[in-house]
């Protein structure tokens, strides 16, 4: 007999969703409390929303939550880093790379201290 944890979220007394492990259950269920504050937000703002449309942009604005706080210069975009070191690599072509490996001498290889000392002593017994 197998046994199984799942991890439920209930919302109101309503199961929202099930989740196999508890990370993904309490990033939904913070995400979920957002939506809740931003809803709350907006239903005081002078700007008239239908509840529908007041549900969806809480959860839109709560599921992006990233990209919100870029927008809202709260935070930096790491995309735009990544892009970066991204176009540096690809500008050096692969055969680039084989050439400049190939034209480099050879490396000798170069004996530590003290093999050397342990070479002399054996030479000179």
């Amino acid at each position: 007999m197998a046994v199984e944890s799942r991890f439920v979220v209930i919302r109101n007394g309503v199961e929202a969703k099930t989740f196999m492990d508890k990370k993904s259950a309490d990033e939904y269920d913070k995400m979920l409390d957002m939506a809740d504050n931003l809803s709350q937000m907006f239903s005081q703002s002078s700007v008239e929303l239908s509840d529908n449309a007041n549900e969806e942009l809480s959860i839109f604005l709560a599921q992006h939550r990233e990209e919100v706080l870029v927008a809202l210069l709260a935070k930096k975009s790491t995309k735009t880093t990544n892009k970066k070191s991204v176009e540096k690599t690809t500008d050096t072509s692969i055969v680039e790379i084989v050439d400049s490996e190939e034209k480099k001498p050879a490396v000798k290889n170069k004996k530590s201290k003290a093999k050397v000392a342990a070479a002399k002593l054996s030479e000179a017994s």
